[in-house]
């Protein structure tokens, strides 16, 4: 059921957040943990976005 939607961790607390929108979930983290150092990833995928005309996989196994 969360595949597609991007995951958002705090690197330090390991508090994450899941959102369709991966700024909106970093915006959620930010508000509890201000100086976040914050890593993203769409689910299912093995990036979390693509520019210039790129292809996103999905990550089957």
């Amino acid at each position: 059921e969360n595949i597609g939607k991007m995951v958002i961790i705090d690197i330090e607390t390991g508090d994450y957040k899941v959102d369709e929108n991966g700024l909106h979930a970093a915006d959620l983290l930010s508000e509890k943990h201000p100086h976040a150092r914050l890593f993203g990833i769409k689910i299912g995928y093995n990036v979390a976005a693509a520019f210039g005309g790129g292809i996103m996989e999905r990550v089957v196994k």
